[in-house]
């Protein structure tokens, strides 16, 4: 994948430049690897950018903290691993040329140990197979470069709010868990369990996934449908990105990921959730 040109990364950053209220971008040196913990309210989602574009960073963040999001930012994997140890972070935007550790070998590392983070990828010049890829490594969402500012906070928005939305009505919902086919899924603290008792690391984009086909069994539901339920209308128009989280979904529920017998596809149709649910 060839990287962004000088004339392209210029005019990107004209283009963020401008979505910003006016002479806030003049002021670039004070923001890289700054965090804003003790300047906003600490309940305001706090976002770390992985950005090794100097300047495309310093203009992300600025852009976020207007919109009232508090932002970290780091320039390569080892300035992110130090500010995930050093504070909570509420989600990830990772672009995917870091030098060093990409982001593709972190997203991947991120999931394998267990990091349940949203993370939104960011792809250079929309290439299907990054996509793909991001999203089979775990990541909940993508961004092709270069983009619109307010897209990018759109779906930032949306992840959170997949992310959060069960939380905060808790005292609301009545369905607390799903079983199926021995299976357990705990809707309050977001974490599914195997038959024989072991907790199955899933991602933000797989458990709503899962979720959604437990609300309706037995039911074919499209491609479009999975998406508006869960991507909201910012997911975007790539139906594929939900054939990948399909399969990523049968790898980890299926006996046998090849013949599937849970998840069954439906020619023409979409997918079907074959067994039985039960509420708690």
């Amino acid at each position: 994948m060839p990287p962004a040109s000088e004339r392209e990364k210029k005019d990107w950053r004209h283009r963020l430049r401008s979505s910003l209220p006016g002479g806030l971008w003049r002021d670039q040196g004070i923001l890289y690897g700054l965090r804003f913990e003790d300047e906003m309210n600490a309940s305001t989602p706090h976002i770390l950018v992985v950005e090794d574009d100097h300047e495309i960073g310093i203009l992300v963040a600025k852009y976020l903290r207007t919109n009232e999001y508090r932002v970290t930012t780091a320039k390569d994997a080892r300035e992110m691993d130090c500010a995930l140890a050093a504070s909570r972070i509420d989600l990830l935007v990772l672009d995917l040329n870091l030098p060093g550790e990409d982001g593709l070998s972190i997203c991947r590392r991120l999931r394998v140990q267990g990091s349940p983070i949203p993370i939104v990828m960011l792809t250079a010049k929309g290439e299907e197979i990054d996509r793909i890829i991001g999203l089979e490594m775990g990541a909940d969402d993508y961004l092709p470069k270069p983009f619109n500012p307010r897209e990018l906070l759109a779906r930032i928005k949306s992840v959170l709010r997949r992310r959060t939305l069960e939380v905060e009505s808790i005292g609301e919902v009545r369905v607390q868990a799903f079983s199926f086919a021995g299976w357990q899924l705990n809707v309050i603290v977001r974490e599914l369990f195997s038959p024989q008792g072991a907790k199955v690391t899933v991602t933000g984009a797989e458990f709503d996934l899962l979720h959604a086909f437990c609300e309706r069994p037995g039911r074919v539901l499209s491609r479009d449908q999975l998406l508006d339920l869960t991507q909201g209308r910012f997911g975007g128009p790539y139906e594929r990105s939900i054939d990948v989280l399909v399969s990523r979904l049968r790898h980890k529920i299926e006996p046998d990921p090849k013949d599937p017998e849970i998840i069954k596809t439906v020619r023409a149709g979409g997918y079907l959730f074959t067994p039985r649910v039960e509420r708690r």
